[in-house]
């Protein structure tokens, strides 16, 4: 019996790890990638209007002038935009996702290439780090995390140790500030140039301690069982986090990427490093990893449940007194 069920176990695990790794890179397509077109009244509008009406299912164009396409690719609402003119300028961004950039920018100036040679035009370019680092540090910042929650948990179960709330919280403070002064350092490291103020370490330290704070409390409520899920979640860094929704499946675009913690704090810091903070995904970052900062902290300050799964008892100790009653 032993035998079939480690292999049942084998077979679903690989099931788990095809679907949230290679069944995503494996189904990628574009599917109505936003981009625009950007035209002045007359026959260059008109033209903007067969080359819309000729974008297929892969593209979804929008109509607009050159000042609003920008406008639009500074909120990362298009990934490139083709301004008609003499020459035609393909204007892409290096705040926007290297992955939908790099596609809109070949079907851009494809298209753009009928009319003439085509110019393309980088706003906030991006090193090869600063495309990398966002993902990257987002994926370090949640292996760190839990390699600090995860030792914590095991010593505690080894020893027969109850941490307290005092100990957890300072657990969560502790490994939070180290790890984002290592994230620093590795962007540092990788390109000097990238910017570190007080704004990409704020938001470091925010996305360092909602995860922190969100390990460690499933870790009390689990125990060492926790890593079962904190583990895989990891695998959906470099597998969904990083791709452009447009390019995923649609199972895979509602079912995982739409929640994945690590989009938030990935497209938020990209904003920062490459000077775009008033990007919208910038403000949805900050709201969601504050919030799994806020749930993570309930969870760590909740008083527990004598015999909870993730508490473990405390070991009796050698002078501890024992109450013997006489009748």
């Amino acid at each position: 019996m032993w035998p079939v069920a480690a292999a049942l176990a084998g077979a679903v695990v690989a099931v788990v790890l095809g679907f949230l790794t290679f069944g995503a890179q494996a189904t990628v397509a574009p599917d109505r990638l936003p981009v625009a077109v950007a035209a002045p009244d007359g026959p260059p509008r008109a033209m903007a209007e067969r080359i819309a009406a000729q974008g297929g299912g892969q593209l979804d164009w929008r109509i607009t002038t050159a000042e609003e396409g920008r406008r639009l690719l500074e909120d990362k609402a298009v990934y490139g935009v083709l301004e008609l003119g003499q020459p035609p300028v393909v204007v892409v961004s290096g705040a926007v996702n290297p992955a939908g950039t790099q596609l809109a920018q070949q079907a851009l100036t494809a298209i753009a290439q009928a009319a003439g040679p085509a110019q393309v035009q980088t706003v906030h370019p991006a090193s090869v780090a600063g495309r990398t680092a966002p993902l990257a540090l987002s994926a370090l910042a949640w292996v760190g995390c839990l390699v600090g929650g995860a030792v914590l948990a095991l010593v505690s179960a080894r020893r027969k140790y109850r941490p307290g709330t005092g100990a957890r919280l300072t657990q969560v403070a502790t490994t939070s500030v180290l790890v984002t002064a290592v994230l620093a350092g590795f962007a540092k490291l990788w390109d000097s140039s990238l910017p570190m103020g007080w704004d990409v370490l704020g938001f470091l330290l925010l996305t360092t301690g909602a995860f922190a704070a969100l390990q460690t409390g499933l870790l009390r409520l689990l125990g060492v069982r926790a890593m079962a899920v904190l583990g895989p979640l990891y695998l959906l860094a470099p597998a969904v986090a990083g791709q452009v929704p447009e390019l995923l499946h649609e199972w895979y675009r509602w079912l995982l990427w739409s929640w994945t913690p690590f989009r938030f704090s990935t497209e938020g810091l990209r904003s920062l490093l490459q000077g775009t903070p008033g990007a919208p995904d910038v403000a949805n970052g900050v709201w969601v990893l504050g919030g799994l900062l806020a749930v993570g902290l309930v969870v760590l300050l909740w008083p527990a449940r004598s015999g909870s799964a993730g508490e473990e008892a405390e070991a009796d100790t050698p002078d501890r007194v024992v109450h013997v009653g006489v009748h």
